[in-house]
């Protein structure tokens, strides 16, 4: 029996429907599966470095351990700058489970606000600081609790001992070189920092990573220079107590090897405490020796009698004339301190009249005088390797006007560097043969073996070795025996060198006056090894070289030479002269205030000074028996006592 047609065609139609439905179903079955593998295929596949690092932020913590960053040492094995190991204290605040009790901890223990670590442990954040190199001591007690959320790591905190802060520069706080040295050695001195690699686990508790690879940290090179601590010290203390005694701006000491052309001794004040960064201004950091430029006035005489002496044979008993101290020069006037009428060119030196030596500057001619100046390494760098070198200001010929040359001839209109000055008297000391000055002695690696040392560099044969001594025994020797510089004598030392009154330039020479007060110079005179230069600038109580900058040398090479054995050595020094120089081998007290126990008893050390302390060791000095800057005998005892501060800097 036949069924009903409208009962097949619905059925039909709804077989097509399921069917249809079902096709449907499947194909979206199918889009979807292949969504799916698509997916997997974009995370395990073509994303697969996003996803593993967006999995590894989730349970991965990566701590950097920084390297030791070399150390910086003196001519002596001396540490001057070292890296001290200390504690920084981190947490994921979405893990500490207790804040307020974790923020109470760290204000007990470092002295600060609780509200401090509070505000911290609240930030959105994933990882906060809440404490920078702290002491180990300090820190030991958070180091052993274990508490949730929180860590620690270990690093590298730079320590001075506040000696050549301006050659030596700092560090930041992620012991990165940012001035000085510093930062002129930092790929040297910086090393490479270690990775390591911590899981966190589902608690927040970390553990090292099985199977990363760490990466140990290696060790950055050390550095010597040639720097002499002692020596340092003496020159930072003379020209600090000059700046004091004559109400001066500030203050440069240099000393100089002259036959290699190493640096014993940079000093600059005002300076600045090199562990206190925060309060260090620009005006502190700058390393003037190198990077100020000044008319050099008297001082750049050398460079006219050794003109005379050499190109017009010149002796010092030629005749020349003093003009009784005054002298028209085309429409200007040049005025001496006292009125000289005909005398010999030894006297013209040693009195330092400034119309001899323009008139006999204009004698020799632009040609002669500007090769005699550039010779003697004025008007370039010097090369020492130290950033901010100036090269000073020595105009060419055609660059002149009529009154350069005369006025170039007593140290005007012309700008130099005070190391400048110092290597051109190390020229004549050294027979005529300027040596490149240098400060950085060698490096050693990290396996403690030497390398990359610098060898003492000849530059030019400025002036016959016959002219130097000539100049030496006849001119500069006198200067400090009979003429402008005999405050300049050292007891025991024979003492050859050149005192120099510059006004300086502030808009114009008129007005108001202020003056650049010097004295360079050179011993022993018959055999010179050392040549020193002292710049006071804009002393107030006094001005005339003779009675600041000279008497200021006479101090800092008496002591150099008392408390230094490898000096007397050089010297070749006889036993009563070395008695009569531990007369003046006191040494003056430094200040200690703010610096640590270990710091202040290695600057008292240095010094050849003892220490003795009372209250907490882990503080800092917050008195000290001895006034800084007294004078006291070496191994004599200083007591401080120690505190702590609320917060260090």
């Amino acid at each position: 029996m036949n069924g009903d047609p409208s009962i097949e065609h619905a059925k039909g139609t709804s077989e097509r429907e399921f069917g249809l439905r079902l096709g449907l179903l499947g194909l979206f079955m199918a889009l979807f599966f292949v969504a799916i593998v698509l997916k997997l295929l974009g995370i395990q596949v073509f994303d697969v470095k996003k996803y593993r690092e967006k999995a590894s932020r989730q349970y991965e913590i990566v701590v950097t351990e920084k390297a030791r960053r070399g150390r910086i040492f003196d001519r002596n094995g001396r540490q001057l700058a070292e890296s001290i190991e200390s504690i920084s204290f981190f947490a994921d605040p979405r893990h500490v489970e207790n804040p307020d009790e974790v923020a109470q901890n760290f204000a007990t223990t470092f002295g600060r606000n609780k509200r401090y670590y509070l505000d911290l442990l609240k930030r959105e954040k994933r990882f906060v600081w809440l404490e920078r190199n702290v002491p180990v001591s300090r820190a030991a007690g958070l180091m052993t609790a274990k508490i949730k959320g929180l860590g620690f790591r270990r690093e590298q905190q730079r320590s001075y001992l506040n000696i050549a802060s301006q050659i030596i520069g700092f560090t930041d706080r992620d012991n990165r070189g940012i001035s000085g040295l510093e930062q002129q050695l930092d790929s040297e001195l910086r090393g490479r920092d270690g990775i390591r690699i911590f899981q966190r686990s589902a608690t927040g508790e970390s553990y090292p990573a099985p199977d990363s690879d760490q990466t140990e940290p290696l060790s950055g090179n050390d550095v010597e220079l040639t720097i002499d601590a002692d020596i340092q010290g003496i020159v930072e203390d003379e020209i600090m107590q000059a700046v004091g005694k004559f109400n001066a701006k500030a203050a440069v000491g240099i000393v100089m090897d002259v036959r290699s052309g190493e640096i014993l001794a940079m000093a600059n004040y005002p300076s600045f405490d090199m562990n206190r960064r925060s309060t260090v201004t620009s005006e502190q950091m700058r390393n003037r020796a190198v990077t100020d430029m000044f008319e050099p006035g008297s001082t750049f005489k050398v460079v006219m009698a050794s003109a005379a002496t050499e190109a017009l044979n010149w002796t010092a008993s030629q005749m020349v004339d003093g003009h009784q101290g005054r002298l028209q020069v085309y429409d200007r006037q040049i005025v001496d301190h006292e009125a000289l009428g005909v005398i010999t060119f030894k006297e013209a030196i040693t009195k330092s009249s400034n119309i001899i030596a323009a008139t006999t500057a204009m004698r020799e001619g632009p040609e002669t005088f500007y090769k005699y100046a550039s010779g003697l390494g004025f008007g370039k760098k010097t090369g020492v390797g130290l950033i901010g070198e100036s090269g000073g200001l020595l105009k060419e010929i055609p660059k002149w006007d009529r009154t350069t040359l005369p006025w170039m001839g007593y140290g005007y209109q012309v700008m130099a560097t005070p190391l400048q000055v110092l290597q051109a008297y190390a020229t004549v000391a050294n027979d005529g043969l300027r040596m490149k000055p240098f400060i950085i002695k060698r490096f050693i690696d990290r396996d403690g073996r030497p390398r990359k040392a610098t060898e003492p560099q000849k530059v030019l044969q400025a002036i016959k070795p016959e002219t130097a001594k000539y100049m030496a025994k006849e001119y500069f020797r006198a200067v400090v025996e009979s003429g402008t510089g005999v405050s300049a004598a050292v007891e025991g030392l024979n003492v050859a060198g050149k005192t120099g009154t510059a006004q300086k330039f502030t808009g114009s020479y008129h007005g108001e006056r202020s003056y650049l007060s010097t004295f360079v110079g050179f011993f022993p005179a018959e055999n010179p090894q050392y040549a020193t230069i002292i710049v006071v600038d804009e002393p107030q109580t006094a001005y005339y070289a003779a009675a600041v900058a000279a008497p200021v040398f006479s101090k800092v090479c008496g002591r150099s030479v008392a408390c230094s054995r490898e000096m007397q050595h050089r010297l070749n020094m006889k036993s009563d002269e070395k008695v009569r120089l531990a007369a003046i081998s006191t040494v003056a007290v430094p200040e200690l205030k703010g610096l640590k126990m270990r710091e202040a008893a290695r600057l008292l050390e240095w010094n050849g000074l003892v220490m003795v302390h009372t209250g907490d060791a882990d503080g800092v000095v917050i008195s000290q028996s001895v006034a800084p800057g007294t004078k006291v005998q070496k191994e004599a005892k200083v007591s401080v006592n120690l505190g702590r501060k609320a917060q260090a800097e």
